[in-house]
């Protein structure tokens, strides 16, 4: 097999193993669906309809406030503890480090999403949900952690200070959600590009059930693009 992909194979497990013995990731999965649940069980004995739109939006939110304390020590820590240029000495290029770090975190989201999954089967077990427009939200909040993995990674590998990291990526997610608040506000031409940079506007029909090739791509697009500026920035070390 290639070295590098053994490599590449190594430095994935000591990632994944990394982020399954942080108890950061235990507690902040279970204050995720402590919260998720309650607004779950509200939302159901009040309106009695079997959907999740409401509860895909609860994510979005508790994604957006939960992502950066997930992120920021992926690069952080390893400046901080001087471990950094060690980790640069392996046999894999930059983009394969930030991969690594990158698709830990991101198995960590998709495991606290697919345990808040029990409120669909709830939901079947209560009613006849449609089933169409809860897979597509999923999908959503796949593709929405994907983004803001990305972007924590990014922020992550800018500063050795994980409180400075976790600030910076909050601070973007928070500037891309409320984008299309201030277009109105903007020049014609910076109003278009502040609608198109909006998160919760490309999140909203996905999260609805209405799939537009469009809204999939920003969040694939700006995840790529986040992803390669933190290997550039590690390469420019």
């Amino acid at each position: 097999m290639n070295p590098s992909l053994n490599a590449f194979g190594a430095l994935l497990r000591k990632e994944f193993g990394a982020a399954l013995m942080s108890p950061i990731a235990y507690v902040v999965g279970a204050v995720f669906l402590l919260v998720l649940g309650y607004t779950f069980a509200l939302t159901l004995f009040a309106t009695k309809v079997a959907n999740l739109n409401y509860i895909f939006h609860q994510m979005y939110v508790l994604s957006i406030l939960i992502t950066p304390v997930l992120t920021m020590r992926a690069f952080a820590e390893e400046r901080r503890n001087d471990t950094l240029e060690l980790l640069l000495t392996a046999p894999v290029g930059e983009v394969w480090i930030v991969l690594a770090k990158f698709l830990a975190t991101y198995a960590v989201m998709l495991a606290i999403y697919a345990l808040a999954g029990v409120y669909a089967l709830v939901l079947a077990w209560v009613g006849d949900p449609d089933w169409g427009p809860i897979l597509v939200g999923y999908g959503a909040m796949a593709l929405l952690a994907a983004l803001l993995v990305a972007v924590g990674v990014l922020a992550s590998s800018l500063t050795e200070n994980q409180v400075i990291a976790a600030a910076l990526s909050l601070g973007t997610f928070l500037m891309l959600w409320f984008a299309d608040s201030i277009a109105p506000m903007l020049p014609s031409g910076l109003e278009s590009l502040a609608l198109n940079l909006s998160l919760i506007g490309h999140f909203k029909p996905l999260a609805t059930g209405s799939v537009f090739v469009s809204d999939a791509m920003y969040f694939i697009t700006a995840a790529l693009a986040a992803l390669w500026l933190a290997a550039r920035r590690l390469a420019d070390r």
